[in-house]
């Protein structure tokens, strides 16, 4: 028989994990998968079995306060199935999932998207090679089982996520070789329109101040104005090249090269879903438009935290309650005067959490080579094709992504444009002069993850009884 449910969540990071309680004190029926086997999301990865660790006390009180909500979720009553993998959604809203090989379809009247974000791809010249990673594999490895590079590592990009991650790796017992900061110059000019928010702000901004002295009082050597990287070696990066703005050149040699240009959120279930999306300039990324509850153009589809917009771990949550807050008013467990009353300081919260935003992203632009990389850089890693190879197909006629997938299997691999649609995006809208919002994303078809015949064979789909 197949399971119904009042809400299917999908995602048991800060955003579902806040829903999920949310809902269930609404009284409604609560459905939480996860592709991990644990609650936490990426930034509170593992974070049961590691916050009482001494591997808690060094990734800082930031990741511990994650324990406190992952046991009220524990207790909140919540039916919850990790390692499970949602592959497609349809209407009326039937969640197809596998778990331990067996595929399964789930009926809920409203399904909560909470998938999170997702490290921008980065692309640059042997950013493929064994040996080079983004900072946010580094930091599950460290979360996850302490792991520590024996070696110096090279950490490349911009953004709080290295700083934080260097201070913990710093406290772990590793090494920094140098870090290529790749921030573009003038980033406090650019900043000071929001100063008044900085200060309002500043217990934020003091904990970013905090990772910089720890950095600074180990001497790691910081570069300032990186422009360009590659990434060299025969089968295993050997050595790092980097240009700075002022035209040096440098070559130095390297085991572990760590790069981050900022986080994107999640998008493919609700393109896939069709949900209405816009761009936003200022992350250069799309994201979903959503009403003041969190749903979606398509009615029932609710999306919360960094899905939702980057906001961080704190407005995550505050972002959960507010979708089983609309939820519940949708459902007729709330009143709309009871619903608002109830939205009100978490709406002012809210937006005290979300006000250092602006700031951040005028002081940590992405790189702009990332969106221009050289004609040999692979950008799409899953069929292993180059910025040269787009460049070429974008030459013929006035073709957008989908266009350029037909024409060159580009986001048709296990990851489906995840690691390689924006970029897809900025070199034909380069190559057409085009704005990049006009040149638009990749359609998302199902099943959104890998998914085996066996797999599908093992679904069981009763048929409706008329």
């Amino acid at each position: 028989m197949k399971r119904e449910f009042d809400v299917v969540v999908i995602g048991a990071g800060p955003a579902g994990m806040s829903a999920a309680i949310g809902l269930r004190g609404q009284g409604l029926s609560v459905l939480v998968v996860d592709e991990q086997p644990a609650p936490g999301g990426q930034i509170w990865r593992a974070v049961e079995a590691v916050a009482a660790t001494p591997t808690g006390r060094l990734l800082g009180d930031e990741y511990r306060a994650g324990a406190s909500l992952a046991e009220r979720f524990r207790r909140c009553g919540a039916f919850y199935e990790p390692d499970t993998q949602v592959w497609q959604i349809e209407p009326d809203w039937h969640v197809y999932m596998t778990c331990k090989g067996r595929a399964e379809v789930v009926r809920a009247a409203r399904v909560v998207l909470a998938l999170g974000a997702q490290e921008r791809p980065a692309p640059f010249p042997g950013w493929t090679l064994p040996g080079v990673l983004t900072v946010g594999a580094a930091q599950i490895l460290l979360k996850t089982s302490r792991q520590v590079p024996a070696g110096p590592v090279w950490v490349a990009g911009s953004g709080p996520l290295p700083l934080l991650y260097m201070a913990q790796l710093l406290r772990a017992g590793g090494q920094i070789a140098g870090w290529l900061d790749t921030s573009p110059p003038g980033g406090w000019r650019r900043a000071l329109p929001w100063a008044g928010d900085a200060l309002a702000a500043w217990g934020d901004v003091r904990k970013g101040l905090a990772w910089l002295r720890e950095i600074r009082a180990a001497g790691v050597k910081r570069v300032r104005g990186v422009t360009t990287l590659r990434a060299l070696g025969e089968g295993q990066l050997r050595e790092i090249e980097y240009a700075t703005a002022d035209g040096r050149t440098v070559r130095a040699p390297a085991s572990v090269l760590l790069s981050h240009e900022g986080v994107v959120p999640s998008i493919h279930m609700t393109r896939a879903l069709e949900c209405a999306h816009s761009w936003n300039a200022q992350q250069a990324c799309l994201a979903p438009d959503l009403d003041e509850w969190g749903q979606a153009s398509r009615p029932g589809i609710f999306v919360a935290g960094d899905g939702a917009g980057i906001g961080g771990a704190q407005a995550a949550c505050v972002r959960g309650e507010l979708a089983a807050l609309g939820i519940a008013l949708h459902a007729g467990k709330l009143t709309p005067q009871a619903a608002a009353a109830a939205a009100a300081p978490l709406r002012s919260k809210l937006a005290g959490l979300l006000r250092l935003r602006p700031m951040l992203d005028a002081l940590y632009p992405p790189r702009a080579g990332i969106f221009a990389p050289p004609d040999d850089t692979i950008v799409c890693r899953c069929e292993e094709l180059t910025a040269g190879d787009i460049r070429r197909a974008a030459a013929i006629g006035q073709p957008g992504p989908n266009q350029i997938k037909s024409y060159t299997r580009a986001g048709m691999g296990p990851c489906q444009g995840r690691q390689c649609g924006y970029t897809i995006a900025h070199i034909v809208a380069a190559e057409q002069k085009r704005p990049v919002a006009e040149v638009g994303f990749y359609r998302i078809r199902p099943p959104l993850k890998p998914l085996t015949l066996g797999e599908l064979a093992s679904l069981d789909i009763e048929e409706e009884q008329a």
